[in-house]
């Protein structure tokens, strides 16, 4: 009776390490801060602030890196207050994440009440294109960036409710947007894509767009289709943009990219049988779509972006750097045929 009594007192115990984790503490917290507006409010006050201009988030060099500096609350007023503007602009920001001791972060844009020249004058940085940023940033500030942009960008574009026509609210987090007239609540949303890297056994298939950088080639990738499954998705997409037909896939990982829009990035590996592996590609799609060797593939993971040329000055192939889950699916690859 002792024993079976110690043991339900060690699950109770372990049961209530997991519940009260630092993990699921801040989770609570940052749920408290969506569903209670005064609460938010309170940690604006003493949260610490990422800041945009016109959607391009705000860095800082310190030698050969970029820092995100995080602007206190005290140091966002002071700013205001310096260029004559109320600290209500505070209530445009919205919630992307706290600290383990509970201090809230937001993302606040300033087009509009301060000069960019003049916050990038005061603060001793500036404010860079998302699209840069994210690959020279820290690996841990690049998808804060990126879901802060996506937030902004999606109050941006929701200010007015699609039935009535009629201005929407946000709450004070920045979670919903609430149209009073037809009580329809809003709320952020992603688009599902995937992004498939194609192989026959021995070799993979990477295609750059007209759009991409000179040289930079890439997996192939798609928004599913209302009512698609992830596996329906990467078969129509590799039959469409380069006429092979998927045998087999395996799903790897996902990743938040925020662009064009919101999107959820889907990575699988797909298979398409060595015997019918010649491509068709849909000129209207891609720009250029071809299979690379296992060696073109490890030279190309050394090259930064636009440093090799050919003879006749055009590009030697690169491929996405280390942040974009691209990277990661060419890397595995790799792996597989290596070990």
């Amino acid at each position: 009776m002792a024993a079976i009594s110690q043991a339900v007192c060690r699950r109770a115990s372990s049961l209530g390490c997991r519940l009260h984790s630092t993990y699921v503490r801040k989770m609570r917290y940052l749920n408290d801060l969506k569903e209670d507006d005064s609460l938010c409010r309170q940690a604006q006050t003493s949260g610490t602030f990422y800041l945009f201009h016109n959607l391009s988030p705000f860095l800082q060099k310190a030698g050969t890196k970029y820092l995100v500096p995080q602007v206190s609350a005290a140091e966002m007023k002071r700013i205001l207050e310096k260029f004559k503007e109320t600290g209500q602009w505070i209530e445009n920001s919205v919630l992307i994440g706290c600290s383990d001791e509970h201090v809230a972060h937001f993302a606040l844009d300033l087009a509009g009440a301060l000069e960019k020249s003049a916050i990038e004058s005061e603060l001793k940085g500036s404010f860079t294109d998302l699209r840069k940023a994210l690959f020279v940033v820290d690996g841990k500030d690049s998808p804060l960036l990126a879901s802060a942009q996506s937030l902004l960008r999606w109050h941006d574009s929701h200010q007015f409710c699609s039935k009535t026509g009629q201005p929407t609210q946000k709450n004070v987090a920045g979670s919903k947007r609430v149209c009073h007239a037809s009580g329809i609540t809003y709320y952020p949303q992603m688009s599902p894509v995937v992004i498939s890297l194609v192989s026959d056994g021995s070799r993979c298939l990477l295609a750059r767009q007209p759009s991409f950088p000179q040289g930079m080639y890439t997996a192939l990738s798609g928004f599913c289709d209302l009512g698609e499954n992830v596996e329906e998705t990467v078969r129509r997409e590799v039959a469409e943009e380069v006429g092979l037909e998927v045998e087999s896939l395996q799903y790897s990982a996902s990743q938040h990219w925020p662009f064009p829009s919101s999107c959820l990035m889907i990575a699988c590996h797909a298979l398409v049988g060595a015997q019918q592996a010649e491509i068709h590609m849909n000129s209207a799609e891609l720009e250029e779509a071809r299979w690379f060797s296992l060696e073109e593939i490890v030279e190309g993971l050394k090259r930064e972006p636009r440093s090799s040329k050919r003879d006749d000055g055009s590009l030697l192939p690169w491929f996405p750097p280390k942040q974009a889950i691209a990277h990661q699916l060419i890397s595995e690859w790799v792996e597989q045929q290596t070990s």
